[in-house]
């Protein structure tokens, strides 16, 4: 798992070193760094979804894994603006926060992400107790964040930042109670008539 989650960003080093970057590069940089920021963000958000879809319990091991990784991403990502593109001048910085949209979304999504990064773990979710759940809740407008920050950054070619936005509404939707409860009563009705098939009449 380490090595699969390390490998854009060892593909990315050695591009650089390979001065395979393109024409820009710091953008390259950029680009590279949130989309597997984001990828990994959305797969952190799947896990409970599909574990409950399909009982596969030892996904929930994987999630904080996921989510760590994101953050790991969507940091190198903020950085490397600051570093590369920037290169730390913070007046040039706080006026691209407050004037650029997509430069706000993004700056607002990760630090959403901060604070669920500190408290995730083992500890934390003891001292915070179900204030835990309703602080990780977060996660999800920070991903949308990501995903409008992401669709205001390409502008024209909205195809890839549309379906990261259809992906998480989706997990979202799949979260709710009413859809929670369909998916309960779907999943004790196939039970019901698999028990049924293999009873012997």
């Amino acid at each position: 798992m380490w090595i699969g989650a390390s490998l854009p960003a060892t593909w990315l080093v050695a591009d650089f070193l390979r001065d395979e970057l393109g024409a820009n590069p710091i953008e390259e940089v950029l680009h590279r760094l949130g989309w597997w920021g984001l990828v990994f963000l959305t797969l952190s958000l799947a896990v409970t979804p599909v574990r409950r879809l399909t009982g596969w319990n030892r996904l929930i091991r994987h999630r904080r894994f996921l989510g760590l990784w994101a953050f790991s991403y969507l940091s190198a990502h903020f950085l490397s603006y600051v570093v590369l593109d920037q290169f730390f001048a913070w007046s040039f910085i706080l006026e691209d926060i407050a004037e650029r949209p997509f430069i706000m979304s993004g700056f607002a999504a990760w630090l959403l992400l901060v604070p669920l990064a500190v408290t995730s773990t083992k500890g934390w979710i003891r001292r915070l107790g179900k204030r835990w759940t309703r602080l990780h809740r977060l996660v999800y407008v920070a991903a949308l964040l990501g995903a409008l920050h992401f669709y205001w950054k390409v502008k024209a070619d909205t195809q890839q930042p549309l379906v990261f936005a259809l992906i998480l509404v989706t997990l979202l939707l799949l979260r709710t109670p009413a859809v929670q409860r369909r998916l309960v009563a779907r999943k004790k009705a196939t039970r019901a008539k698999t028990t049924n098939a293999a009873t012997p009449r």
